[in-house]
């Protein structure tokens, strides 16, 4: 199963796209037109889309298809230069003219490609404008608005064959741009990376588009070790935010394991990272271990090594989520100009309430220590020594390595979404092996700035 999942709602994108849709048709560039009718003749030139009114429409989701932009009995406003000749006639000036009854119906296939990435493989359009009137200026103005017939009928003619080629184009090319900026396999940092591929096509139903995700993290120095995946799969069952983010236990342990296995949970505690009550501590301690082995010892520095022995593990609950750590302690000495002799060996075993959080399009967790022991791995004898080391090596441990792991998991993972989209208004839900995070989605700037952006980038990297 998919261990990241996406649900995205067709209400978001209607808006967004209604200004992308008009920013495009507003953009569409037209030829010169020239014409002859008899005696009269004309040339028309800058041609400029001045308004739209996209009065009627809709987007919707197609089942096991995409998405369908459906505009119905909307108006176009137009403005473009004449020349005319009408006998000996001739005259200049500008036309101002409205497409009424323009409909427009574009579907957009939705798919995985071979990389894993969501893109539009496949669009439909069908366009048609029913009447256009056209307004004259100049000083044979009303002497050539019998003529207006001649020439709205070509120009409907060739708007018509205009707004398809620039929708197909702007979704075909510019909005795929767009999409090559969600992270598909990327870094997070200099350890660990993440793949986001989609593990099959997208599912589109009449109210959503389902997106199942990989959603693993990975050892950036051992990208083919296999992790196997036991988690329950993501169920996403709210409807009140715009788009619905899940992520599985396995989300989670994947990010532990790729650090484990990249060797980030360890440390060492000595000289001044070592806590004065603690050394003194460990000294009284094992005062008796060092004496045995060398008298000489018993002034040398004391160090812990800190080592997690297997890969940290995720539980989530409707209560909240935690992760349970187990790690190697070592007691060690230091003799100057001698290699570390061991005092004593013990298990630490940790359990950490985690606090996921979104900020953006970056998620993060916070880890806070919340159940603590060590005992012996030597003799049940030296695990009763070990009782008054509790309180302190927990004390250490929230000073030194509660630090250490919440170091890495605070700078956040980037969420498979688009430049220029980010997460607000986020409400975290815990269930029974899995998160939801819902949310609204703010677009930071223009879908159609978006997809300049993208498709500038793009150019830079010499993708296109």
């Amino acid at each position: 199963p998919g261990v990241t999942r996406y649900v995205i709602y067709a209400d978001i994108l209607k808006t967004e796209t209604e200004k992308f849709v008009e920013e495009e048709l507003s953009n569409i560039s037209m030829p010169e037109m020239k014409g002859k009718d008899g005696r009269f003749q004309y040339t028309i030139t800058d041609v400029k889309i001045t308004e739209l009114n996209l009065t009627h429409a809709e987007l919707k989701f197609i089942p096991n298809v995409g998405l369908l932009f459906d505009v119905q009995n909307s108006s176009i406003s137009l403005t473009f230069n004449r020349r005319i000749l009408y006998w000996f006639f001739y005259d200049t000036g500008n036309i101002n003219a409205s497409a009424e009854g323009v409909n427009i119906n574009t579907a957009l296939k939705v798919v995985r490609d071979e990389d894993g990435r969501l893109k539009i493989s496949n669009i439909t359009c069908d366009a048609k404008i029913n009447k256009m009137k056209a307004k004259f200026s100049g000083t044979l103005g009303r002497v050539y608005d019998f003529l207006a017939r001649v020439l709205t009928t070509g120009m409907r003619f060739v708007l018509n064959q205009q707004i398809c080629p620039a929708l197909n184009h702007a979704a075909l090319v510019d909005v795929n741009s767009m999409l090559d900026t969600i992270p598909v396999r990327t870094e997070v940092d200099e350890f660990i990376g993440i793949d986001y591929a989609l593990i099959d096509d997208p599912v589109v139903t009449s109210q959503s588009l389902d997106m199942h995700f990989r959603g693993m993290f990975f050892d950036l120095a051992h990208q083919n070790i296999t992790q196997v995946n036991s988690a329950v799969d993501p169920v996403i069952r709210e409807y009140d935010r715009m788009v619905y983010l899940a992520l599985s236990e396995f989300f989670f342990d994947s990010g532990m394991f790729s650090y484990y296995t990249a060797g980030i949970f360890q440390t060492e505690i000595v000289n001044e990272k070592m806590p004065k009550d603690l050394e003194m501590l460990l000294r009284t301690t094992y005062f008796g271990a060092i004496m045995m082995l060398n008298p000489a010892l018993v002034d040398s520095p004391l160090s812990l090594q800190l080592a997690v022995n297997s890969p940290p593990k995720t539980t989530i609950k409707t209560s909240g989520a935690t992760v349970v750590m187990t790690a190697i302690v070592k007691v060690m000495v230091l003799p100057p100009g001698q290699d570390p002799v061991q005092l004593s060996s013990m298990t630490m075993e940790a359990k950490f309430n985690a606090k996921v959080s979104m900020r953006g399009k970056r998620l993060s967790v916070h880890a806070d220590l919340r159940r603590f022991k060590i005992f012996s791995n030597q003799s049940a004898l030296e695990s009763l020594a070990l009782i008054p080391l509790q309180a302190p090596l927990k004390t250490m441990l929230q000073m030194s390595v509660v630090p250490l792991i919440n170091n890495w998991t605070k700078r956040g993972v980037r969420i498979p979404l688009a430049d220029g989209m980010d997460f607000i208004e986020e409400v975290v839900e815990y269930h029974n092996g899995f998160i939801v995070i819902g949310a609204n989605l703010h677009f930071s700037k223009g879908l159609r700035d978006m997809v300049a952006g993208s498709m500038e980038t793009a150019a830079q990297n010499n993708t296109l």
